[in-house]
């Protein structure tokens, strides 16, 4: 169980941390406090034991069980901080700090037509989205193989697979099959930037509404180092100012992001 409050560094135990695909896991955390808070599209900040690795890892928040008060992280090994929580194992405790950021927002009754789209590490928090928006949900997610998550999205909507290398569902990328089979509405996508430019881009063309979670390499993941910023349309003379992705996103509609 987590030992003290909301935005407090908190000792949380691990319930389980399984391989999935590649070098992809999953994390279930006891977390009571932080379920309780978390939204979909937020993220929290995990501390490795190494004395050596003192700045947090950024995680996503992939499914946030209230009930049982955990939420489950689902992680890339992408350097030596990820590589450790790899191999932690159920039972172990590990510092948490969060949930950071501004999710996604919506309405909380029905929505007509959802399109809910994610690339690779971006797929994940499109879980627990899917699991709370309203509506007719029609899910894209791309790869470049080895997809994961399918059955778990495949409970709440209709679920398109995109793989770089055409081993699994349609070769190409997501932007090229939602032209294909010109799928439409309000849109929810989180993925790498040239995946969301593209989604921008196709949003624009059908006059469609988008939120889109960025993907930046965050230093402290809670606003300190202004080390991932990106820039959003403002009347200024240059016509944008930069934000902090972690701190006033990750979640930003898509008419202000410039890409």
């Amino acid at each position: 169980m987590c030992q003290t409050s909301y935005k407090s560094k908190i000792n949380c135990k691990i319930i389980k941390n399984v391989h999935l695909v590649d070098q992809v896991y999953e994390m279930v955390l006891d977390c009571p406090s932080i379920a309780m808070e978390a939204s979909a599209g937020q993220f929290v900040n995990l501390y490795c034991h190494h004395k050596g690795r003192l700045l947090p890892r950024p995680i996503s928040i992939c499914e946030i069980d209230r009930e049982q008060g955990r939420i489950h992280l689902v992680y890339a090994i992408l350097g030596d901080g990820t590589a450790e929580f790899a191999s932690y194992v159920e039972g172990e405790q590990i510092e948490v700090l969060g949930p950071f950021g501004n999710g996604f927002k919506f309405a909380p009754d029905y929505e007509e037509d959802v399109l809910i789209i994610g690339g690779g590490v971006g797929t994940p928090p499109l879980v627990q989205l899917a699991k709370e928006l309203k509506g007719k949900k029609t899910i894209v997610v791309g790869f470049r193989s080895n997809p994961y998550l399918i059955e778990r999205l495949e409970k709440y909507g209709k679920v398109f697979v995109t793989t770089d290398d055409g081993s699994t569902g349609f070769k190409g990328h997501v932007v090229a099959l939602l032209e294909e089979k010109g799928l439409l509405g309000n849109i929810y996508a989180c993925g790498p930037t040239p995946m969301l430019k593209g989604v921008k881009a196709y949003a624009n063309k059908n006059n469609l509404k988008a939120q889109l979670s960025l993907e930046e390499r965050m230093g402290c993941g809670f606003g300190g180092c202004v080390g991932c910023v990106t820039k959003v349309v403002a009347e200024t003379e240059l016509g944008y100012v930069y934000k902090k992705v972690c701190k006033d996103g990750p979640v930003f509609d898509a008419k202000e992001v410039v890409f």
